[in-house]
C-alpha cells in the first residue's frame, strides 16, 4: 500500500517459539546492520513491516521488534521482563515514602555471556540511568556511540544455551513479555502440559485483558496493519493458548491475515509415554482449533514425523546439527521462516498475508507443508539454471513439516522463495553459439529462470515465485552448523576450504498445499483412535472432555480430505 508499511504484529508463544523468535528477531537484526565497505543493494524486504519505532524517556529514538511473547515463570534467565531500554534509574529512586526503608534483593541470574556481549556492542547502562545503545543503519535508533575497539561476537558452544533469551541479541519493548506466573518453566510439577491448560489461561480475565491490552497498544499505532503472525508451540499446553489468542484475533480484527506456524522440537525418544501422549493430543488439537481461526498454518518441525512412532530428523547437505539441541533446530527453522516470509515483506509490490493465504488455502485447505533448500547449492562458477538442472526432477527442497518422504504426493498450490544469488548469476553465462542444455538456459532473467522451472517440475499447480538478491544472515549468535566446503557467502566451493565464518546464505524456501497431509493428518486420526483414554485421564481433567476428543476427530478426517490428489483448481 502506498504511503507506508503494511505492518505485521508477531505473536510468540511457548518457549521453543521463544527460540525459534530470538534467531528470527537476531536475523532481522542483522539485515539492518550493513558493511560499510558492502557494495549498495537495493533494499528489497521493509524492516517496518516487523519492528516499530518508539522514544525512550530521555527522548533517545528506539527501533524494536512489534511483538508480543508469552513464556513460562522462570524462562527469561537474567532478561527482565520489562527489558532494559526504557529503563529509568532516576524514577526508580524516586521514592515517596520517608521513613525506614528494608530492601528484600532476588537474588539475580548470572548474565550469559552472549548478553555481556551485547552490552560491549550495542551500549551501556550509565550512571545516569540512560541506556546509550549504538544506532541502527538506515537512519533507525540512536545517536552511534564512538568506541576505541568493536568487539567481536561471542560464537556459542554446545550447551551453553538454555534458554532463548541467552541469545537474543535484539532490545525489546517494555510491552512485548507477557509472563504466564501460574505455570512454571523448569521442575516437574507445575507445568503446562495439556491443550485444556492453555485453552484455561486465556479464559482467566488477568491474563486475557492484559494480552488484549498489549494488542490494542501496537494496533493502535499500525497506519496500515495486514495482519498477524503467531509462532505456536504445538507440542504443549502453548498449543491451547495459540488457539484461543487466535481466535480472539479473528473476533476483534476481521478481515487481517492470521498465518500460524505451528513450531515442534526436534526429534523426541520413546521413553516417556505420557509426553508422547500428550504431544500427539497437544499437535491435533492444536492443528485442528489454529486452522479454524488462522488464514494459514504451516507445522514447522525438523523430525520426521507427527505421530508417536520417532523417525530421523531431516538432513542438509551442507548443515551439520545437533537435532537434540533446541539451539540448533531453532535456527535452521527461523532460516526457513525468513524466506518464505518474504512475499509480505517486500519493499515494493508486496503480497499480502491475507492474498498469500488465499492462494495457498482453497478448498479449505487451510493447513499448508513448509520445504527450504538451506544453503542452496550454488557454486561460483555455476548460474541459476545449472544448479537447477543438476537438483533433477525430484522436489528441489527438504520438507521442514513433518509429513515423511514427500516422494509420490502432488502439489495443489505453493509460494517460492530463492534469495541470496548475485544477479550474475541468475542466468546462463553459456558463450554464444553453444548448444544449450536445457530451456532454463534460453530464459533471459532470473525471475524467468525460477517460474519455468517451477512449471517443468509441476504444470498444472498454481504457483507464485520471488527472486531476492537479499541473502540470509548467519553471523554470531548464529551457530556454527555449515560444512567447510562453503564459502563466506554460502556458496559451494570448487577449491579448498579458505576456513574464512559463514555470514550469509542463499535459501531456497517454498509453502505448499501438498497431498502428503493427506497422509500426515490421516495417521493422526488412526493413532489416535487406538488410544485408550482411560489411562490419560489427566489430560481430560485439564480442561477437555470426551465430546471434544470426538469432534477433534472428525475434523482432522475432514480436514485430511481435502488434501486427496484427486482434487484439482475447479473443485
Amino acid at each position: 500500500m502506498a504511503g507506508g508499511a503494511r505492518e505485521v504484529l508477531t505473536l510468540q508463544l511457548g518457549h521453543f517459539a521463544g527460540f525459534v523468535g530470538a534467531h528470527w528477531w537476531n536475523q532481522q537484526d542483522a539485515a539492518l546492520h550493513k558493511p560499510t565497505d558492502a557494495q549498495e543493494q537495493p533494499e528489497e524486504l521493509c524492516p517496518d513491516v516487523l519492528f516499530r519505532t518508539g522514544q525512550t524517556l530521555h527522548g533517545q529514538e528506539t527501533y524494536t521488534p512489534r511483538l508480543i511473547l508469552m513464556d513460562l515463570k522462570g524462562s527469561l534467565s537474567s532478561l527482565k521482563q520489562e527489558s532494559g531500554l526504557y529503563r529509568d534509574k532516576q524514577l526508580d529512586a524516586a521514592i515517596a515514602w520517608q521513613g525506614k526503608l528494608t530492601t528484600h534483593k532476588e537474588e539475580l541470574y548470572p548474565k550469559n555471556p552472549y548478553l555481556q556481549d551485547l552490552l560491549s556492542v550495542e551500549g551501556v547502562l550509565s550512571s545516569d540511568g540512560i541506556w546509550r545503545v549504538k544506532s541502527i543503519p538506515n537512519g533507525k535508533g540512536p545517536t552511534t556511540l564512538t568506541t576505541a575497539i568493536t568487539p567481536e561476537p561471542l560464537i556459542p558452544t554446545k550447551g551453553s544455551i538454555s534458554v532463548w533469551s541467552d541469545f537474543l541479541r535484539v532490545h525489546l519493548h517494555p510491552r512485548s513479555i507477557c509472563m504466564i506466573q501460574k505455570y512454571n518453566h523448569d521442575g516437574d510439577a507445575g507445568r503446562l502440559e495439556a491443550f485444556g491448560q492453555g485453552e484455561s489461561v486465556l479464559k482467566e480475565p488477568r491474563y486475557l485483558e492484559e494480552l488484549e491490552d498489549r494488542l490494542h497498544f501496537y494496533v493502535e499505532e499500525c497506519d496500515y496493519l495486514q495482519g498477524f503472525q503467531i509462532l505456536c508451540d504445538l507440542h504443549d499446553g502453548f498449543s491451547g493458548v495459540g488457539a484461543k489468542a487466535s481466535e480472539l484475533l479473528q473476533d476483534e480484527y476481521s478481515g487481517r491475515g492470521i498465518i500460524t506456524w505451528g513450531l515442534l522440537p526436534g526429534p523426541y525418544s520413546l521413553g516417556d509415554p505420557q509426553k508422547n501422549i500428550y504431544r500427539l493430543l497437544n499437535t491435533a488439537f492444536g492443528l485442528v482449533h489454529l486452522s479454524a481461526h488462522s488464514s494459514l498454518v504451516c507445522p514447522l518441525s525438523l523430525g520426521g514425523s507427527l505421530g508417536l512412532r520417532p523417525e530421523p530428523p531431516v538432513n542438509f547437505s551442507h548443515l551439520r546439527y545437533d537435532a537434540t539441541l533446541p539451539f540448533h533446530c531453532s535456527a535452521i527453522l527461523a532460516t526457513a521462516l525468513d524466506t518464505v516470509t518474504v512475499p509480505y515483506r517486500l519493499h515494493s509490490s508486496p503480497v499480502s498475508m491475507v492474498h498469500l493465504a488465499n492462494m495457498l488455502n482453497f478448498s479449505g485447505k487451510k493447513v499448508v507443508t513448509a520445504g527450504a533448500t538451506i544453503p542452496f547449492p550454488l557454486g561460483p562458477s555455476q548460474s541459476l539454471p545449472d544448479t537447477l538442472m543438476q537438483l533433477g526432477g525430484a522436489t528441489p527442497w527438504t520438507s521442514l513439516s513433518a509429513c515423511g518422504d514427500p516422494s509420490g504426493t502432488c502439489c495443489f498450490a505453493q509460494s517460492v522463495v530463492l534469495r541470496g544469488l548475485d544477479k550474475a548469476c541468475h542466468t546462463s553465462q553459456l558463450i554464444p553459439g553453444t548448444p544449450l542444455p536445457s530451456l532454463l538456459h534460453a530464459c533471459t532473467t532470473g525471475e524467468e529462470v525460477l517460474a519455468q522451472y517451477l512449471q517443468q517440475q509441476q504444470p498444472s499447480v498454481r504457483s507464485s515465485s520471488h527472486l531476492l538478491l537479499t541473502p540470509c544472515k548467519v553471523v554470531p549468535p548464529y551457530p556454527s552448523l555449515f560444512s567447510s566446503s562453503l564459502s563466506q557467502q554460502g556458496l559451494v566451493l570448487d577449491d579448498p576450504p579458505t576456513g574464512a565464518a559463514v555470514e550469509s546464505i542463499p535459501v531456497l524456501g517454498a509453502l505448499c498445499s501438498s497431498s502428503s497431509l493427506n497422509r500426515t493428518l490421516g495417521d493422526l486420526v488412526k493413532e489416535l483412535t487406538k488410544l485408550d483414554l482411560r489411562r490419560w485421564a489427566s489430560f481430560m481433567d485439564a480442561g477437555v472432555e470426551q465430546d471434544d476428543l470426538e469432534e477433534l476427530l472428525q475434523e482432522l478426517r475432514n480436514l485430511a480430505q481435502c488434501y486427496q490428489c484427486g482434487d484439482s483448481l475447479m473443485d
